[in-house]
């Protein structure tokens, strides 16, 4: 997904005070579990969350925020993470990430 312009930064609000991207951004939670199953076991996934990229953007999303993913022992849905350099098994790999 493309960042906002560079100059959205600079524009200005018709009273004078600059604009803040994260004021003016659309953004879009993920909760990886249910979004979209890329490999047929019932259970969402990070390569589901990349074939539906270009649609996203398409609705106008200027940014994601994904719901936990990392490795956890689940008792939390999640939130316990447990690693925060591995991914949990069922959502993919590091690398799967890294290709978002």
């Amino acid at each position: 997904m493309e960042p906002l312009s560079p100059n959205a930064q600079n524009d200005s609000t018709a009273n004078g005070l600059q604009k803040k991207w994260w004021k003016e951004a659309v953004v879009y939670q993920i909760y990886p579990r249910s979004f979209k199953d890329s490999n047929g076991d019932g259970i969402g996934d990070l390569k589901g969350i990349t074939s539906k990229l270009d649609y996203i953007k398409g609705l106008g999303v200027d940014v994601i925020w994904l719901s936990p993913m990392y490795d956890s022992p689940n008792a939390d849905n999640g939130y316990d993470i447990r690693d925060y350099r591995k991914i949990m098994r069922e959502f993919g790999t590091m690398a799967d990430l890294m290709n978002c």
